[in-house]
């Protein structure tokens, strides 16, 4: 029997996404033998908002669902360029109708709340994200993570060690 290899895809803004929000939940992925796939609006160099930068392999026309196992966006100040972006909300509410595991952090929990996908459900973001998160039907909460069925949220930077391990323990449940 051949097992399937389990991969996440991160989605990062086109420009000023949060690196630590990035870097360290894919290490703890990959550390978990889980392949990750950077996405962003386009394929290419992506510039962090504190400098650093991120290789995205994939645009977003090009994110198959069923590829993954998890499917995360990355917070940070550029992470509103999908706020109301089309394609951000239909990667994010095709994985929900795929059963796959949605993660947001910081700022990005918006993008799923703005997507109709945290009515109802308990969920947290960066405090400037609660109005909206609550707004959009979200029993907003906060704390550093929650995880509400295979919808993991977290606050930011300061829990990207902790998201990542929710996100591996999604993946390996």
């Amino acid at each position: 029997m051949v097992i399937k290899e389990k991969k996440a895809l991160f989605i990062i803004a086109p420009k000023n996404f949060k690196e630590e929000e990035l870097f360290e939940p894919k290490e703890i992925l990959e550390k978990a033998g889980i392949k990750t796939v950077i996405a962003s609006r386009n394929a290419g160099t992506v510039l962090g908002a504190g400098g650093e930068t991120a290789k995205a392999s994939i645009s977003l026309e090009d994110v198959a669902i069923k590829n993954y196992a998890a499917i995360i966006f990355i917070g940070g100040p550029g992470a509103s360029a999908y706020f109301d972006d089309a394609k951000a909300r239909q990667i994010a509410k095709e994985a929900v109708e795929k059963g796959k595991i949605l993660g947001a952090i910081c700022i990005a929990p918006s993008i799923l709340a703005n997507a109709g996908l945290l009515k109802g459900k308990k969920a947290t973001a960066s405090s400037g994200q609660a109005e909206n998160l609550h707004e959009k039907g979200a029993k907003y909460i906060c704390k550093d993570i929650i995880v509400d069925g295979k919808i993991i949220t977290s606050n930011g930077p300061d829990a990207a060690k902790q998201f990542g391990k929710a996100i591996v323990k999604a993946i390996k449940d």
